[in-house]
């Protein structure tokens, strides 16, 4: 609608009866508001309205303020057909004007300038003649040093205030010049003239201040997912920015995917599923709010809401003080020199020996760095068969039956229900967003968010769906989020993966059928690796650029 009013500003023509004039006149008024309520660009929006107005009263020139926050009316779109003036608006040429305020810095109104009068009293202001006005009111130097400077005549000015549904005024709407043909001269404004304009400005308002709130609850909308997100990725250290981190990475591979050619090539992404995308990747690990820290934080197997080991080496002191103690009482029987003290000292120190060998034998095994092997776990149990004498005189197993079942766990320092617990995050997080009322074009946000440990083999969680179950956004976010756990910089209990490390994980990945192949070869051709890892990564572990033999990815890739 936009480019076809800037091109027919004069459209209307001249030599018709009153009647015909304005009938024709109230047609594109109509056309004029019905557009206005579609557009959803503020530029575009505030361009139709100028350009719509200079159309239906055959105005030269125009201006359209809104009014700010700061009580302050700023230029947002200038327009004068003869002059060729195209500021603002979709024109790529910002207005240059400084805004005026609405009131001095004594706090009087500023009602000399005659956009300031319309915008404080709610009034249409019409100037039959700029230089034969003799309203005391205004100061009209503005106008004339404009004329001089451009080699113009301002006569005729109507400015119409853009009151909306609240009585409040939200712009000012500024015409200079009605013509009925370009070579004539300026005439005034008529009633009809003021009119329409004051009905164009009433649903102009109404359109600018609907749109004004929209983009306010979006923004309520997105800075409130993410807050959330930062509330996760401050909840703990160990996941750092994840949540921030993923929509970029998410919507980067998307993106390619929608401009890709081969196999994903008719896959397309709009602008509102892209926006759900967005929104998912943010929220995708909303369900961690209720996972408790110290699972999520768990660094090592004895881990509770504190390290348990020091629990462990406290018994390993006391063993030694009962050693010891054992140690003196029988040089007490045997006496302090001969061949049975010293048997008895040695053994004594074989003993310490012995306990502190075991002692890092289990803080070793407590941080869960690799996988523990039969013969590993058999040392285990045979250091719990030690006991040892509590406050309270009883005499004990060495390990709790939980602290000896943490700590032989095979891999990590999850046990199967702490690692339970923290897979659960996702089907709180499938929960909480199928609960969110969210609008029709953003029914995809649950499915997008809730994919991400899903694999493509159907043998992932929390529903098992394989993927062509799964959209292509969802299968992109769970890549994103993989590659952006390996590559890290911020967890202090697992260090990031070098770039090449990372990628030959993911390739391991797609040969497995954990990720969809597709996507992970458009993520490795189009280098979407590299241009994450300079923003995000750690230089030194950028090891690698250019694709090398990464498990998994085909080199004739077109």
């Amino acid at each position: 609608m936009t480019p076809h009013l800037s091109t027919a500003e004069h459209k209307i023509p001249a030599g018709l009866t009153h009647d015909q004039d304005l009938v024709l006149r109230i047609e594109k008024l109509n056309a004029i508001g019905i557009a206005l309520s579609s557009e959803k660009d503020m530029p575009r929006l505030l361009e139709m309205i100028l350009v719509g107005a200079k159309l239906i009263t055959r105005a030269d020139g125009g201006t359209l303020y809104t009014v700010n926050d700061d009580k302050k009316l700023c230029f947002e779109i200038v327009r004068t057909s003869s002059l060729g003036i195209n500021m603002g608006g979709t024109s790529n040429r910002p207005v240059q004007f400084k805004s005026i305020s609405l009131y001095h810095r004594d706090g009087r109104a500023n009602h000399e300038r005659v956009v300031a009068y319309s915008a404080l009293n709610n009034e249409t202001v019409n100037l039959p003649n700029v230089y034969e006005c003799n309203d005391t009111r205004f100061d009209l130097s503005g106008p004339r040093m404009f004329d001089e400077r451009m080699n113009y005549k301002t006569r005729s000015m109507l400015s119409v205030p853009m009151i909306n549904h609240d009585g409040k005024t939200v712009g000012v709407i500024q015409l200079i010049n009605k013509q009925y043909s370009q070579n004539c001269d300026a005439v005034a404004f008529d009633e009809d003239d003021i009119h329409l304009v004051k009905s164009l400005a009433s649903q102009a308002a109404i359109a600018l201040t609907n749109k004004r709130l929209i983009d306010e609850l979006k923004d309520l909308f997105d800075s409130f997912i993410k807050t959330i997100a930062t509330g996760i990725d401050e909840k703990s250290a160990y996941t750092g920015g994840h949540c921030r981190r993923v929509p970029v990475l998410t919507l980067a591979l998307a993106d390619a995917a929608h401009n890709a050619n081969g196999k994903l090539k008719d896959f397309t992404l709009s602008s509102q599923e892209r926006y759900s995308l967005e929104v998912a990747s943010w929220l995708h690990d909303c369900g961690k709010l209720v996972t408790p820290v110290h699972v999520v934080d768990k660094a090592t197997k004895l881990e509770t809401i504190y390290d348990r080991i020091h629990l462990i080496d406290t018994r390993f002191e006391l063993l030694k003080r009962d050693a010891e103690i054992a140690m003196l009482k029988q040089l007490l029987v045997v006496g302090m020199d001969g061949p049975e003290a010293k048997a008895v000292v040695r053994q004594y120190h074989q003993e310490l020996e012995t306990l502190d060998a075991e002692r890092e034998f289990i803080r070793h095994c407590n941080r869960g760095v690799e996988s523990m092997a039969p013969d590993i776990k058999e040392r285990v149990k045979q250091i719990a068969t030690r006991t040892w004498c509590n406050c309270d005189g009883e005499v004990v197993p060495f390990f709790s039956e939980d602290e000896l079942n943490n700590l032989l766990i095979h891999y990590g320092t999850l046990n199967t229900e702490e690692r339970q617990i923290i897979n659960d995050h996702i089907v709180i997080t499938n929960k909480m967003l199928k609960s969110m009322k969210f609008p029709k074009d953003m029914q995809n946000v649950p499915e997008y968010a809730g994919g991400h440990h899903e694999r493509m083999d159907g043998k992932g969680h929390p529903l098992g769906l394989t993927r062509e179950e799964m959209s292509i956004p969802a299968r992109a976010m769970a890549i994103a989020d993989v590659f952006e756990a390996l590559t890290a910089k911020d967890r202090p209990y697992k260090g990031a993966k070098k770039l090449s490390e990372a990628l030959a994980i993911l390739g391991r990945m797609k040969q497995r059928h954990h990720i969809d192949p597709d996507l992970f070869d458009l993520f490795i051709h189009d280098k979407i690796y590299l241009s994450y890892a300079r923003e995000f990564m750690n230089p030194e572990l950028i090891d690698v650029e250019e694709p090398f033999e990464i498990p998994g990815y085909p080199f004739d890739m077109p």
